[in-house]
């Protein structure tokens, strides 16, 4: 199958739900009356998409993430518009198979670095099928 992801989706614009707000640091201690606080509304589409022709979200499988805060399950926004970088988090097609990594480029060399110790990376090579698809611009889990 693949290398780290399930299932690709494209955003949904159609709907408007937007949540309030709340615009001061939270605290894990004595609780404040919220209400008090609330500065407006959020639009998650807005908030989390940049670029909503060149998004798209994919479904992570796979632990070779893990260390970068990328779990199973997790749903990775990938705006296609920005260019991978040094250390950027991409979606890759590599020989057919899609999988999530690191970009690094080092001395002119580029590699698919995991972010766990138990996987290997992918040094790209001539005449090995690598395409980038974009770069993961926020990662979405539940708690």
């Amino acid at each position: 199958m693949n290398k780290g992801m399930a299932k690709i989706y494209r955003p949904d614009f159609s709907t408007k739900l937007t949540c309030p707000m709340f615009m001061v640091p939270v605290a894990a201690g004595f609780p404040s009356p919220a209400e008090d606080y609330i500065e407006g509304q959020l639009d998650l589409n807005k908030h989390l998409i940049k670029h909503p022709a060149a998004t798209f979200f994919v479904r992570a499988t796979g632990e070779s993430m893990i260390n970068a805060g990328i779990f199973p399950g997790d749903i990775l926004i990938v705006d296609r518009s920005l260019e991978p970088a040094d250390k950027k988090v991409v979606i890759a097609v590599v020989n057919g198979e899609l999988t999530v990594k690191r970009f690094r480029k080092i001395d002119g060399r580029i590699s698919l670095m995991p972010d766990n110790q138990e996987y290997h990376e992918i040094e790209l090579t001539d005449g090995m099928d690598c395409e980038i698809w974009g770069v993961v611009a926020h990662v979405i889990h539940a708690l």
